[in-house]
């Protein structure tokens, strides 16, 4: 890796650090209640490395194969997350690599994570993905589902329901995410009143839009490109396989 790739990411990181800075004070908020969770999906070990030797702990990847190739050879006190869509075969890697896994999308898949972290003698933080905008294209459940799913979380042992997440329609203006960002935030404290629960955070908010999603409550951002640049066209390959 070019030593001039540590300072394009320290720059870059600097800037999304200021742009939340901004946003949290925008919003009365503090920065310190934001994560960042660094999407690493497509960059090699050595690229997660530089991030974080730049202060970043908390990575994010979409695939459990990528992750599985890729974790153990980045350093160990990374916390890393998984944001992509989980397929219920993957549950068991799922529970072995990840903190917290942000795209539980069914009451069944959630079930099975719970089997797995039991097995594990581990308890798996969660959120719930949420289709809050309809398209079909996108995982999550229905926003109806989502009150009966925390309630019957609450009969699990190793799952516990941290927050929601959401992906809104692509956008090249970042406002017009902010009614699905505040839809989800709505939805929460619907849930939060219902059920008692007053712990529950919110998982929105990428590269394009995470100032709007700061704005209406993000507590966890999920940011790629703004840190890492555009993923390289080459698949990367470790140990012989692609990631």
């Amino acid at each position: 890796m070019p030593m001039s790739d540590n300072a394009v990411i320290a720059e870059r990181l600097a800037v999304v650090c200021e742009r939340i800075e901004k946003a949290a004070q925008k919003s009365g908020r503090q920065s310190d209640d934001i994560v960042v969770v660094a999407v690493s999906k497509g960059f090699p070990p050595e690229v997660v490395e530089e991030a974080h030797k730049n202060g970043l702990y908390c990575f994010g990847e979409n695939k459990v194969q990528e992750a599985k190739q890729k974790i153990p050879l980045c350093s160990g006190d990374i916390e890393w997350h998984m944001v992509g869509h989980l397929q219920s075969n993957k549950t068991r890697d799922a529970v072995r690599l990840f903190a917290m896994v942000h795209s539980v999308d069914s009451l069944e898949l959630l079930e099975k994570l719970n089997n797995e972290a039991e097995k594990a003698g581990k308890v798996m933080p969660i959120c719930l993905q949420v289709n809050v905008s309809g398209e079909r294209s996108k995982f999550g459940m229905k926003p109806e589902e989502v009150e009966s799913i925390i309630k019957a979380a609450d009969s699990y042992h190793n799952v516990v329901v941290r927050g929601l997440m959401t992906i809104p329609p692509y956008s090249k203006d970042p406002e017009m995410s902010r009614p699905f960002f505040r839809k989800l935030a709505d939805l929460r404290n619907l849930c939060q009143g219902v059920t008692g629960r007053s712990d529950l955070g919110l998982s929105m908010g990428m590269s394009e839009d995470f100032e709007i999603a700061i704005e209406e409550g993000a507590n966890w951002i999920r940011i790629g490109r703004a840190i890492f640049g555009d993923r390289p066209k080459k698949v990367p390959v470790i140990d012989g396989e692609t990631l």
